[in-house]
């Protein structure tokens, strides 16, 4: 291939073949800094009006799923003794709103969260915004480390996995993501725990720190954040060797699906024309690599890594169970053992609301990443 016909095939050089033309007007045309601005704030306008449209419906099926399940919330929180008393029974479901009709019911919870308000649990008799305060950020470390790892080492195993396709790397690695995706976690949860805390003694046991030291100064919740901010790095250090097993347990599955997604995402861009064009130019390998194949290729991984981090919120209920964490999971599962429904309505609105932020994010990213998503 001539330069020639290597530089009109790369994106942007067909315009310069077809000779000079007039500039076209920076505000009308969208090329300036204004015009690009307009079409980037109205996606994002359009993204967050339907996002506060899907968090009013989040909060009716909430509602809903949550007054269908079967069981009679009075009999699991009074117990039976209290139970046969007629007046009790009244008082209680009146002091909880239960004797009011549905439609009702819902917009008082929906008046409530308005202004903030979440309810009151009926196992902790303490306001659910002040326990979801409490347990959500434990849950949201755990899971957030874990994506954190999984971006890193995913990505990295997919782009050389892809670089080095069919050669031993390459076989490694997907048979690496393979066992990643194949292994159940709570096993791996299981396996982790007895090996590396129980028999080798390498991991810290169950807990956020060690028994003998304090939590740090709440700031943001998240232990290894607000020990730092304090500058107590001995609580530091132990937040982070009790996070990182759970974490990397958390991670692995993760870990598999993102190296496969991203070997085949990057594979898919190598064969096209324009990165052939670059390398016929002569530019280095990593310019082509992060230039050319990997921002093309980040469309799909994103979308991989919002719905990722979303089932890792949902699947930290077992791996907080195994190694003790005081997440939202463990405080999920006796909220539904006890039938406390304002805490449960608490639980599924929040994890309804980190997916709504997780697909805003992701679609903004798109719009950054890919202009013509924010274009059209």
């Amino acid at each position: 291939m001539s330069p020639a016909s290597a530089s009109s095939s790369e994106p942007g050089s067909g315009t310069a073949a077809q000779g000079p033309t007039a500039p076209a007007p920076r505000g009308r045309t969208g090329r300036g800094p204004r015009g690009s601005r307009r079409p980037l704030a109205r996606f994002l306008a359009r993204r967050v009006a339907v996002a506060l449209l899907l968090a009013v419906a989040i909060s009716l099926v909430t509602f809903v799923l949550t007054n269908l399940v079967p069981g009679d919330p009075v009999a699991a929180n009074l117990g039976q003794r209290a139970l046969g008393d007629p007046a009790i029974v009244a008082q209680w479901r009146a002091d909880h709103g239960l004797d009011r009709p549905l439609p009702e019911q819902y917009l008082l919870h929906l008046e409530g969260l308005l202004h903030g308000d979440l309810g009151m649990s009926q196992q902790s008799h303490r306001p659910v915004r002040d326990d979801l305060a409490e347990f959500v950020p434990a849950t949201l470390e755990l899971a957030g480390t874990a994506i954190i790892i999984s971006l890193v080492l995913g990505v990295a195993f997919g782009v050389i996995a892809a670089l080095r396709r069919d050669r031993p790397s390459d076989h490694v690695l997907r048979l690496v993501s393979l066992i990643g995706i194949s292994v159940p976690t709570f096993w791996l949860a299981l396996v982790a725990f007895y090996v590396f805390f129980f028999r080798l003694q390498i991991t810290p046991g169950s807990g956020r720190i060690d028994p003998g030291l304090s939590p740090p100064p709440q700031v943001t919740g998240l232990y290894t954040v607000d020990s730092a901010l304090a500058g107590q790095w001995d609580v530091f250090a132990s937040a982070v060797g009790h996070l990182l097993a759970p974490a990397l347990v958390l991670a692995l599955y993760t870990i598999g699906l993102l190296t496969r997604f991203t070997r085949s995402a990057v594979l898919e861009v190598l064969g096209q024309d324009y990165v052939r064009a670059a390398r016929a130019k002569g530019l280095p390998g990593r310019v082509v690599l992060f230039r050319y194949v990997l921002r093309p290729a980040l469309v799909p991984i994103i979308t991989v890594a919002g719905l990722a981090f979303g089932s890792l919120l949902s699947g930290t209920v077992l791996v907080e169970a195994v190694f003790a964490w005081p997440g939202v999971g463990q405080y999920a599962y006796k909220s539904a053992t006890t039938l406390d429904l304002p805490a449960v309505m608490g639980v599924g609105l929040v994890v309804g609301l980190v997916y709504l932020v997780i697909n805003l994010v992701v679609d903004v990213l798109y719009g950054v990443i890919d202009p013509r998503v924010r274009v059209s």
